[in-house]
């Protein structure tokens, strides 16, 4: 079960139709007080992958696009790879923006989110 503070926002539902999620699949997890994403973009190239991050979301974006000229003179009998593009959203909380790590090797995407500390605060409420 993944913490209150970080889980995959819907933002997408009824935006994007499902093969989002089945083109970018994902296991999120949390180690060492690191928030891990990996998610699986077959078929798309690093240079392909945009990671952002700003106002306590995470956004992937990957585009694949099909050549016009490698499409010419082909007469497909099925077509099943995928092209165009996909996008996941993830709530992340504080976390250090500046210190995200991002790596891509074999169609895995794979980020590490240090997570923000926030201070304890103890305070004394007055009684009247």
């Amino acid at each position: 079960m993944l913490p209150r503070k970080f889980y995959l926002d819907s933002i997408f539902d009824g935006i994007m139709d499902e093969s989002a999620v089945e083109s970018m699949k994902c296991d999120i997890y949390e180690k060492d007080g690191f928030y891990h994403i990996e998610a699986d973009i077959p078929g798309i190239s690093k240079n392909e992958v945009i990671v952002e991050c700003n106002d306590e979301y995470l956004t992937i974006t990957a585009e694949k696009q099909e050549k016009y000229e490698e499409t010419e003179g082909k007469n497909y009998i099925k077509q099943e790879r995928f092209y165009g593009k996909v996008a996941r959203k993830f709530y992340v909380g504080n976390v250090k923006e500046n210190e995200i790590k991002a790596t891509f090797k074999d169609g895995t995407l794979k980020i590490v989110i240090p997570k923000e500390e926030k201070e304890k605060s103890k305070k004394i409420i007055d009684i009247h």
